[in-house]
């Protein structure tokens, strides 16, 4: 089965509000976006079930097709590749927050005030970084329903 790269984008788009985004020209939000995917993708490829892989000119796809292909079944339901989507797109999530948490102008401010109020930078980068902390358990506790679901426990040496 095909899954193009939009549907991962508008998964991920829907979960975030990124205004910036709309000020790119589109084909470098949609290659910013696609590192999200890329990098989101690579950790969770070893735990899922089908094989994954980016379409490639050899397999008779367009090199801008942007097209993921999954190595399953044709009855395979539909609610596993949604569930596959969802996954990936907070994976994006975690990635499209990382910078956040280590952005230089929040460390610095952190760094060099004394006094710390409701609204400082210290408060700010403690926010983020608890929204970060938050998207990367949500995205494990994703993966591991996943694993749980299609996971093989014949191979278990029990």
């Amino acid at each position: 089965m095909t899954i193009p790269y939009d549907v991962f984008t508008s998964a991920f788009l829907s979960k975030i509000s990124e205004y910036d985004f709309l000020t790119l020209p589109d084909q470098e939000r949609q290659d910013v976006v696609d590192g999200y995917m890329l990098k989101a993708l690579n950790a969770f490829v070893r735990i899922c079930k089908y094989n994954i892989t980016k379409a490639t000119e050899e397999q008779g796809y367009e090199e801008d097709a942007r097209i993921l292909l999954i190595d399953a079944p044709e009855n395979t339901p539909d609610f596993e590749f949604d569930e596959i989507v969802d996954i990936i797109a907070e994976g994006m999530v975690v990635q499209w927050l990382k910078p956040y948490v280590y952005q230089q102008e929040n460390l610095q401010n952190v760094m060099s005030t004394r006094d710390y109020s409701l609204y400082s930078p210290a408060e700010l980068l403690l926010r983020v970084g608890n929204a970060y902390t938050k998207a990367q358990k949500d995205y494990r506790q994703l993966v591991r329903d996943y694993s749980y679901n299609v996971g093989d426990l014949s191979s278990l040496h029990l």
